[in-house]
């Protein structure tokens, strides 16, 4: 897989957490626990991003 395939796919990974994040949060009882599981693999991608765009 090329590296820009790879931070496409990353990027396609970070948006669906996006939505879980978003309807998670917009439940009537939103589950803290799962949002911060959400939220700190969406820090990952997050960084694994950067640091393949850093690369080029």
């Amino acid at each position: 897989m090329s590296r820009q395939s790879r931070i496409t796919s990353l990027r396609a990974r970070h948006h669906r957490l996006d939505e879980r994040i978003f309807d998670e949060d917009h439940r009537p009882l939103p589950d803290q626990r799962v949002l911060m599981c959400l939220k700190l693999e969406k820090l990952k991608l997050k960084e694994e991003i950067e640091r393949l765009a850093g690369q080029g």
